[in-house]
């Protein structure tokens, strides 16, 4: 997929030097850095809905020494 951003001025700068040092493409550094921060990302949103849905009385919360007990963790 083609894709066009626009990076700031220090950014891009610092993506050439990469780049030319490494012998790698801009576009293997930025797909490198989309696909590691989109797992954070997703963890964020996933975690935030989740806690709306606490909140609203949606969904449940159990306590961290049941599920140590559930899955045979007790200390």
């Amino acid at each position: 997929m083609a894709l066009s951003i626009r990076l700031p001025d220090d950014v891009e700068a610092r993506l050439n030097s990469l780049a030319a040092m490494t012998g790698r493409t801009k576009s293997f550094y930025i797909t490198e850095a989309i696909c590691e921060h989109l797992d954070d990302l997703e963890d964020l949103y996933l975690a935030e809905r989740e806690l709306q849905a606490i909140r609203a009385g949606k969904s449940e919360i159990v306590p961290l020494e049941e599920v140590m007990k559930r899955y045979g963790l007790e200390g």
